[in-house]
């Protein structure tokens, strides 16, 4: 019987359970799974601590990449044999799973399965930061926080190749010496400098068009203080914590600022938009413009000690959990 990660109430890591898990046949418009690599995300702590309450008990994990066993009812376009990969699907920690179809999509060669189920949730959050949300084009200089990171590293290298300066924040001087080596102009390491400091002189005090913050309340107020007047602020996570409650009027005293909190599932929330949106990632990286590098692996029963590793900012880059 295969395995799987769950969770019967929401905590600590000590809540992560191997667990047996019955995998029946997919129905009308489903597949079955069997994964190859599951990717680690920082969500998947928020969904396993009560930040993010789930329906209990459940599945963790939100990303892998595997190959297709079974096809239901009216599925097209995917066979047995199919190498997929997939996001934004709760229960990913397992070794084998029946998944919605119409959100899985082919992996294309010259990518393996590690990276791409490292690559999904990570990359297509950068495609949508820096391609869509603000569409980052040569002369921008722009700060992402966090960005020896999984998504940090993806957004520094494909900004750079499109011609931007790339400023971003780490905490270690390894951490700075990762971001650099991806793209990073001006890594600043916040437990040595300021970082609203460091930008201002970087930009001689003109300050950003955007700034990408997925940290939260440790840096909120920073960050707005890093914006140029009709500058964007890009909220898309909170490691630190929630972002206490805001009086909007901040957005107008400071230049007319733009906010927004967005999240891949609406970004990819219809097939046309998901099929974009990835096959824009799976070119950056098959032209080299973006290349994910995993620097952790653990075994997927020992996930517990992932998220511990995660938590406690022991990783960086891209993290998989092999079955």
């Amino acid at each position: 019987m295969p395995k799987a990660i769950r969770i019967h109430k929401q905590g600590g890591p000590e809540v992560l359970k191997w667990e047996d898990v019955e995998v029946g046949d997919p129905g009308k418009g489903q597949i079955r799974l069997r994964h190859t690599a599951v990717g680690l995300n920082f969500i998947d702590t928020y969904q396993r601590s009560g930040l993010y309450p789930m329906p209990l008990p459940t599945t963790l994990g939100m990303e892998a990449a595997g190959v297709v066993e079974a096809v239901g009812r009216g599925v097209t376009g995917l066979k047995k044999g199919d190498r997929v990969a997939y996001s934004s699907q709760l229960g990913s920690y397992s070794e084998s799973r029946i998944a919605d179809a119409e959100k899985v999509v082919k992996i294309p060669r010259g990518v393996d399965d590690q990276s791409a189920a490292a690559m999904m949730l990570k990359g297509m959050t950068a495609q949508y930061l820096i391609r869509q949300i603000y569409r980052v084009k040569a002369g921008d200089t722009i700060l992402i926080h966090a960005a020896a990171g999984g998504v940090g590293l993806i957004v520094c290298q494909w900004a750079k190749s499109l011609g931007a300066t790339v400023i971003g924040t780490v905490s270690t001087p390894a951490k700075a010496k990762l971001a650099a080596a991806n793209g990073c102009d001006h890594p600043i390491n916040v437990n040595k400098e300021n970082f609203v400091d460091r930008v201002n002189k970087i930009t001689k005090g003109k300050k950003l068009p955007v700034v990408f913050d997925s940290v939260g309340k440790d840096t909120f107020d920073g960050s707005l203080e890093c914006l140029a007047p009709l500058g964007m602020m890009v909220s898309f996570g909170q490691a630190s914590g929630p972002i206490p409650p805001v009086n909007l009027g901040v957005f107008a005293q400071k230049g007319s600022l733009f906010f927004t909190r967005p999240s891949l599932m609406n970004y990819t929330a219809t097939r046309d938009q998901l099929e974009t949106v990835s096959k824009d990632l799976f070119k950056a990286v098959r032209s080299g413009a973006v290349k994910i590098k995993i620097d952790q692996t653990y075994a997927l029963k020992d996930t517990r000690k992932a998220h511990e590793d995660l938590e406690g900012r022991k990783t960086t880059g891209q993290t998989v959990l092999l079955p």
